[in-house]
C-alpha cells in the first residue's frame, strides 16, 4: 500500500499550499481520493499515470474537494482515453459535472459512470478481486463521507521445505498458495495448513475527511493500518470547530488513539498556522505515532 498527498491544506489554495487530493496504490489498484483545485497538475508532478485511475472518490462537495475535477476529466478525453471512469461521490456532483460538459459543448472520450452517495450509514461501496470500499459517514456543514480501503489478503506462504521434502510437483505451488490441498505421488492428501502459512496482514487506510470531532466512528476504522484526519485547528481555535464543523489535531489524536490505529496522518491545515509541527506536537499528547502530511509527501506499507 502507498499513499502519496497531493494536497493537504484547507480553503484558499496558496503557492506551496494545495487543497485536498491523495492518491492510494493498493494492491496494485490506483484510486484518486478528493480532487481540489490543480490536482492535475500535481498528478503530473508526481508521475502519476492517468490511464491507471479507474475510480476517482469525492468526500463531499465543497469546493476544496472536487473543483480540479472537471479539469482531469477533460485531460483524459484530450488523451483520448476510453476506458471507464467511475466516480463514488454526493447526490450533485453528476448534475455539477454533465452541465458544466453541456455548456462547454464538450464530451468525454471514454464511459463516465457516477455512483451516487447519500446514506447516513456505512456502505460497502467497492468490491473486487484486491480491495473493499466503505463509506465512513461524517458531520460536516453538507453531507460527507470518509473512505475506509481494505485489502484483500494476498497468498498464503509457501513452506518450500515442507513441500520439497513430501516430493509435491512444483506445478501445484500455485495451486497451494491459494489454500488448496494436494494429493502426493503415492496418493496421501496433505492439508493446506501444513504446507503453508498465513499471508501477513492485508493493509487497510482511513481517509477522513472534514468532520466534527466524532468518536462513533471508532469502531469501524478500528485497528486500521493508516488513518488519515483532518486537523484543522490547533487547541487555541476549538471554539471554531462548533461554527465550521472541524477537528483540531488533539481530537484527531483521540480517535487514533481509541481505534488503535497504527498511525496517524494530520491534514486540511488552516491558512491561519504557519508552523505545521504544532499539529504533530499537540496530536502526540494523546497519540504517538503520528505525522503531518505535506504536498508530495509518500506512506508506504508492505
Amino acid at each position: 500500500m502507498q499513499l502519496t498527498i497531493l494536497g493537504c491544506h484547507s480553503a484558499t489554495p496558496r503557492a506551496n499550499a494545495h487543497p485536498t487530493a491523495q492518491v492510494l496504490d493498493m494492491n496494485g489498484e490506483l484510486i484518486l481520493i478528493d480532487c481540489g483545485e490543480g490536482t492535475q497538475v500535481r498528478l503530473r508532478k508526481h508521475r502519476v499515470k492517468f490511464s491507471r485511475i479507474k475510480h476517482i472518490f469525492i468526500s463531499h462537495l465543497h469546493g476544496d474537494h472536487y473543483f480540479g475535477l472537471i479539469g482531469l476529466l477533460s485531460t483524459f478525453s484530450l488523451l483520448s482515453r476510453t476506458a471507464e471512469l467511475h466516480i463514488h461521490a454526493p447526490q450533485g456532483l453528476e448534475e455539477i459535472i454533465k452541465l458544466q460538459l453541456k455548456i462547454s459543448h464538450a464530451f468525454t472520450s471514454y464511459p463516465l459512470i457516477f455512483h451516487q452517495l447519500d446514506s447516513y450509514k456505512p456502505q460497502l461501496i467497492l468490491e473486487n478481486e484486491k480491495l473493499t470500499v466503505e463509506t465512513i459517514p461524517l458531520t460536516h456543514r453538507v453531507y460527507t463521507n470518509g473512505f475506509l480501503f481494505k485489502a484483500k489478503p494476498g497468498d498464503r506462504k509457501l513452506l518450500i521445505d515442507k513441500v520439497q521434502n513430501l516430493d509435491i510437483d512444483k506445478a501445484y505451488y500455485k495451486s497451494i498458495v491459494k489454500g488448496k490441498d494436494v494429493e502426493t505421488k503415492n496418493g496421501t492428501l496433505i492439508k493446506n495448513e501444513e504446507l503453508t502459512e498465513d499471508p501477513k496482514p492485508a493493509p487497510s487506510y482511513a481517509f477522513c475527511s472534514d468532520t466534527v470531532f466524532k468518536p462513533e466512528i471508532v469502531p469501524q476504522i478500528s485497528g486500521t493500518t493508516l488513518l488519515y484526519h483532518e486537523s484543522t485547528f490547533l487547541e487555541d481555535q476549538e471554539h471554531l470547530c462548533d461554527k465550521t464543523k472541524h477537528s483540531t489535531a488533539k481530537q484527531a489524536g483521540i480517535i487514533a488513539q481509541k481505534a488503535g490505529v497504527h498511525k496517524l496522518v494530520l491534514g486540511h491545515f488552516s491558512a491561519r498556522y504557519k508552523d505545521l509541527s504544532l499539529f504533530e506536537k499537540e496530536a502526540k499528547i494523546v497519540f504517538e505515532n503520528v505525522e503531518v502530511a505535506e504536498t508530495g509527501k509518500i506512506f508506504r506499507y508492505e
